[in-house]
């Protein structure tokens, strides 16, 4: 009940505060016309009155907004899917509940994540963002924002095309043009540069989604042939109130540990990848 009453107490607080900003920036607003978004000036925050300083305030929230999807861009945009997605196959080929947890199953898929994409990353630095932020000059020129994006942008476009390339990914590249609007003829030359980011993004996790199925599905294969065998066995005997999987489950974990089974997954893994297969 303490804690209930710290939390309404807390949130009653953050009401009153967002009341009391919002009033006085209504106030300032109805005084000042020109005023659009607050500035830091020298004396705190002022109102932008110049173009200028309202494009800096909105890039500034494109950034914080960037940030906060950044987990969702890093999943969309990686080998990340498909990591996980064979992870959760192998738990529940094996029906070992909750073995490997969650927590584990996330950090391997992330740590193979970072190990697969550290080549595309690191180009991607040294092109684009590691530039840009020591300011080096392009034919003799800053490099602009915009041209840190694209050079940035272009090693992880690059990876996707592979990835998709590798897949036999055009299918879902047609899809989702056509969705876009745009029709695709059969003979038609699809190639990167015809092809958009906001196209490119949703193709790659479609074709992510079908590679991790197709690789669950093959393999459940073996594990599942463990528990038929094991399920004959004990109908042959008579032991029909007896449930398989008590039965079946230390022998797949045996067969899993004495094949070495997590260097196969993860050496499968990294070579399904077109930098490490071929």
């Amino acid at each position: 009940m303490g804690g209930r009453a710290r939390s309404a107490r807390l949130l009653g607080l953050g009401l009153i505060l967002g009341c009391l900003v919002l009033g006085a920036h209504g106030h300032a607003a109805a005084a000042e016309p020109q005023a659009l978004l607050p500035t830091v000036g020298a004396e705190g925050l002022e109102p932008a009155r110049r173009p200028e300083q309202v494009a800096t305030v909105l890039q500034v929230v494109a950034l914080l907004t960037v940030l906060t999807l950044s987990p969702s861009i890093l999943i969309m945009t990686t080998c990340f899917t498909r990591i996980v997605i064979v992870f959760g196959f192998l738990r529940r080929a094996l029906a070992t509940q909750q073995l490997p947890p969650n927590p584990v199953i996330m950090g391997m898929a992330l740590l193979l994540t970072f190990f697969i994409m550290y080549p595309s990353w690191e180009q991607a630095w040294h092109d684009g963002l590691g530039p840009y932020l020591r300011g080096e000059l392009v034919n003799g020129q800053p490099m602009t924002q915009e041209e840190a994006f694209d050079r940035t942008l272009a090693p992880v476009r690059h990876f996707m095309f592979r990835c998709l390339e590798d897949n036999r990914g055009r299918a879902e590249i047609e899809t989702f043009l056509t969705i876009a609007g745009r029709q695709v003829g059969p003979d038609e030359v699809i190639t990167r540069e015809t092809v958009p980011t906001h196209v490119l993004v949703p193709a790659f996790v479609t074709a992510e989604l079908k590679r991790a199925f197709w690789m669950g599905f093959l393999l459940y294969l073996p594990f599942l042939v463990v528990d038929m065998v094991i399920s004959s066995v004990l109908m042959s005997m008579g032991m029909m109130m007896l449930p398989p999987v008590m039965i079946s489950l230390p022998f797949k974990v045996i067969l899993f540990v004495l094949v070495d089974g997590w260097d196969l997954l993860v050496r499968g893994l990294a070579v399904s990848f077109p930098m490490f297969g071929s």
